[in-house]
């Protein structure tokens, strides 16, 4: 049963949702990555340690194609791409950590006018 006031996101379900949910929380915490130094942060979590470096770089093609990443860069000493977020990826990240129930309680009226104002217009 999905919870009440959570925003269901394409890219937060189905069978890697929470592989995509692990990168782009990965890259929000410590900026561009390459894709082994995002394998080697993915790695310290616990259902996550034998994730292989191949799943990892599919699932970064994927997002990178859905416009939830971009290529930043690319590392003079290895030659890989340095993968960030854009800002698709950014409001992904912030919507799921977000209880939209909580902010309709706890909001003040200007609060309330300023979302309605942003998402109608």
């Amino acid at each position: 049963m999905e919870e009440i006031g959570r925003v269901r996101l394409s890219v937060f379900t189905g069978t890697k949702a929470r592989l995509n949910r692990i990168i782009l929380r990965v890259l929000a915490q410590y900026g561009p990555l390459t894709i082994s130094d995002l394998r080697k942060k993915t790695k310290t979590l616990r259902d996550f340690r034998y994730t292989r470096y191949s799943v990892i770089h599919r699932r970064v093609n994927t997002l990178q194609n859905e416009g939830f990443l971009e290529e930043v860069s690319i590392n003079e000493v290895r030659k890989s791409p340095i993968y960030g977020l854009t800002p698709r990826g950014k409001l992904a990240i912030l919507l799921d950590q977000l209880d939209l129930d909580e902010v309709l309680r706890t909001a003040d009226v200007e609060k309330i006018a300023a979302i309605l104002s942003v998402l109608s217009g």
